[in-house]
């Protein structure tokens, strides 16, 4: 089975101005959990959350995982090397799991079927981002409409030019592998995916940008 294989990308999960947007709306949802809180952070690092300010806060505890190791700084941070599809926690081990573009990098909808429901099993709540399936420029390649291509054009134009995050590739095995990894969500299937949360949609000049699944049992549906 294919593991999730997230690259660090300064695109990826949006700008910064729509990472701070999403940021204030998950402190705002975050607000209805007691002290302490576990976070399980699937894909992400450090950096995001001292970025955010957020690292000092009193009574927080991250658990970072990703397919590679990494350092964390202070107590307050854990860093386990795992599979999203297959955590290794028990059942809601954590208060909250959050992640950020992660889950349209796991090759099929079987695998991110199994992502989100070990996330449900794992967490009492959730936060999970994903960019919108149908947003006109593709995320990762900063192409528009590249999602929408033929197979054979996408493997080509990653074969050949350097497009948004990814360099170019002269391994048509590895071209393939990159463009078979991403597999964007439309809305239905996101919220198929989550069907005990809610959808909050990221706007840019009317259009849906991207996707937030929450569950917080305390918070109210924000539209």
């Amino acid at each position: 089975m294919k593991k999730f294989r997230k690259k660090v990308m300064p695109h990826e999960g949006g700008s910064q101005y729509f990472r701070e947007r999403r940021f204030q709306f998950f402190l705002s949802l975050i607000k209805t959990l007691p002290r302490p809180i576990r976070i399980l952070d699937i894909g992400g690092s450090n950096f995001f959350w001292e970025k955010m300010n957020f690292t000092q806060m009193p009574g927080i505890k991250f658990t970072l995982l990703n397919l590679y190791p990494q350092e964390v700084p202070g107590e307050n941070f854990t860093a386990v090397v795992g599979d999203a599809t297959q955590l290794p926690f028990k059942d809601k081990e954590f208060d909250l799991v959050f992640s950020n573009s992660v889950i349209e990098h796991l090759f099929t909808k079987e695998n991110q079927l199994k992502m989100a429901n070990e996330i449900r099993r794992v967490g009492n709540n959730y936060f999970i981002q994903t960019p919108n399936l149908y947003f006109p420029i593709e995320p990762h390649w900063l192409f528009p409409f590249f999602q929408f291509f033929p197979i054979g054009v996408r493997v080509f134009l990653t074969q050949h030019f350097n497009i948004g995050g990814y360099p170019k590739t002269n391994n048509r095995a590895k071209a393939l592998e990159r463009v078979n990894e991403v597999r964007l969500l439309s809305k239905k299937e996101i919220t198929e995916l989550f069907p005990d949360g809610n959808c909050y949609e990221e706007k840019f000049l009317s259009l849906t940008k991207s996707f937030v699944m929450y569950r917080f049992p305390k918070a109210k549906e924000i539209l």
